[in-house]
């Protein structure tokens, strides 16, 4: 029983070491050849060159997320499209009428954020 569970296991394993050992081998070798000297320049979080001169708990512009929903929904639409035109053969008539249903719902989709000026940016 325990037994069909080893490859798990051993996903886990090797995954935890692929995700850990660049951390402990740069570590280790900073501490054997000297290079690790903090001092308050690398200690001090980098904002663009300069200090920081205001909070970073702003609050970002709506659309800004607007942008990244709309960026997520129509890169989703790649994501169905690719596996489609793989088998469309064998989906035939149905597959293609199914797909062009769904790109004409976003199309629809797409042509009411256009007149609702959700893509202009000021």
């Amino acid at each position: 029983m325990l037994q069909s569970y080893f490859p798990v296991l051993l996903f886990l394993v090797i995954g935890a070491l692929i995700g850990v050992a660049p951390m402990v081998t740069g570590y280790v070798v900073g501490k054997v050849l000297g290079t690790i000297r903090p001092d308050p320049a690398k200690q001090s979080p980098y904002e663009c060159g300069f200090d920081a001169f205001d909070d970073a708990r702003m609050q970002f512009d709506v659309r800004y997320y607007l942008v990244a929903i709309l960026f997520i929904l129509f890169d989703l639409e790649v994501a169905f499209l690719v596996p489609w035109a793989v088998v469309l053969k064998e989906l035939g008539l149905f597959g293609f009428t199914s797909m062009m249903v769904f790109l004409a719902i976003l199309v629809v989709g797409f042509v009411y954020e256009w007149k609702k000026g959700a893509l202009e940016w000021e």
